[in-house]
């Protein structure tokens, strides 16, 4: 593998390069002056064509990703593809010798995220999830808030997203031949095998679909759910219990438009409420149409609340509390994907690593897996097991089909 100095460029590679490949991370990576593109990779060939004509004929295109890392000169990937694919990406990216930015949900499995974080571990990679909210300035000052200890004890946080969405419009379209150029079946991958639907294929729409990225709470909860745990460095969860459905929208998506989890920790506890067909905001922010997202740390002194723009502290009236200066207690970031090239040349961990972001995506991971199972769970980090659930282990680990396997870590 290659070590790139500081002052070499970094070859980097783009795995999945249709909706936010390449209309964002080939222009937040492409921006850099240290960074060339050097491949790209899609099962869609039109869009590895026009990534390929982004580069202006620069980058190699690839259909096949193992193809992509089989090159010696690619110092690392960035994985853009449905979250389905992304702990068998991550893990042989790693295996090769790359360095990994994989976008977020980091995996949709425990046993997926244990996987990628001890890979990353095994073979001494520089990892990131992406989770771009985290290296904001407003994230950081809410860090610095909850730490300061100005709220005293909390005891419970709240975390919700509500959007007025009923699919943003996917509708019932029919099935039908996938078109020409792309290669549906190994799209679908280690998901189960279906009929093309071009509502499952346009515009990143695999985000309603259970088989690729279970619910909203791992389309937005990396981002959202992320400031508490870091902020108040949970470990892994110790219990889970979600319910929700479907109830109000109207689609052939099947992800649940509403839902409700609880985690348990040793001293307090945290919640998640989607509501996807009404933006009621719980007076957190200003409200709107659009999406409203929202995290609420009660605490015995006061009360802060956050977004992604806000940071508000309340006292126990609920009045705002003004004019007060809190410690700095985080190093702030340089910018999400600049801190993973800094990172590549000086081999220091990232702020959402892999390892660093394990115990917030399993937390995740097992709501989805209380969701289906419809009853609390008790989760043994220690042990990485679910206590006295024979049903609930089994979906620890993914059942991807032939002849997908996840890769071992040796």
């Amino acid at each position: 593998m290659r070590k790139v100095s500081a002052n070499e460029k970094i070859h980097l590679a783009i795995i999945g390069v249709g909706g936010r490949g390449y209309h964002t991370f080939m222009d937040w990576f492409g921006r850099h002056e240290d960074v060339a593109i050097v491949a790209v990779c899609d099962v869609y060939r039109p869009h590895v064509e026009r990534a390929v004509a982004r580069t202006g004929g620069q980058a190699r295109g690839y259909h096949d990703y193992r193809h992509l890392l089989a090159d010696p000169a690619i110092d690392a990937v960035v994985i853009c593809t449905p979250p389905h694919w992304h702990a068998l990406m991550a893990i042989e990216a790693m295996q090769a010798g790359k360095d990994v930015y994989c976008e977020k949900p980091m995996c949709r499995f425990p046993a997926e995220g244990r996987a990628m974080a001890e890979a990353a571990r095994r073979y001494g990679r520089v990892t990131q999830v992406g989770t771009q909210i985290h290296a904001t300035e407003n994230y950081h000052r809410c860090v610095d808030v909850v730490r300061s200890g100005r709220l005293g004890p909390i005891s419970v946080v709240r975390n919700f997203c509500a959007m007025n969405d009923d699919s943003e419009g996917l509708g019932s379209p029919p099935d039908s031949p996938p078109p020409d150029g792309l290669d549906w079946d190994f799209w679908l991958g280690p998901a189960p095998a279906v009929p093309f639907n071009i509502g499952r294929f346009r515009d990143g729409m695999h985000r309603y679909f259970r088989d690729y990225v279970d619910s909203w709470l791992h389309e937005l909860g990396p981002h959202i759910v992320d400031l508490p745990f870091w902020a108040l460095d949970l470990p892994f969860p110790t219990a889970v219990m979600a319910s929700g459905g479907r109830f109000a929208t109207t689609s052939i998506a099947d992800v649940p438009d509403t839902m409700e989890v609880v985690w348990e920790f040793p001293d307090r506890i945290m919640t998640w409420s989607l509501m996807q067909h009404n933006a009621f905001h719980f007076g957190v922010g200003p409200g709107g149409r659009g999406r409203q997202l929202g995290i609420v740390f009660h605490g015995k002194e006061a009360t802060l609340l956050a977004s992604y723009t806000l940071c508000e502290v309340r006292d126990r009236e609920g009045q705002p509390v003004t004019g007060e200066t809190y410690p700095v207690t985080t190093e702030r970031s340089p910018g999400h994907e600049r801190e993973f090239l800094d990172s590549i040349k000086s081999r220091r961990e990232c702020s959402c690593s892999f390892p660093r972001h394990l115990p917030l995506h399993t937390a995740l991971n097992l709501a989805h897996i209380a969701l289906r199972v419809g009853r609390k769970l008790h989760f043994d980090a220690c042990n990485w097991r679910i206590m006295d659930d024979a049903e609930a282990n089994q979906l620890m680990t993914p059942h991807y089909r032939e002849p997908w396997k996840l890769p071992e870590v040796t």
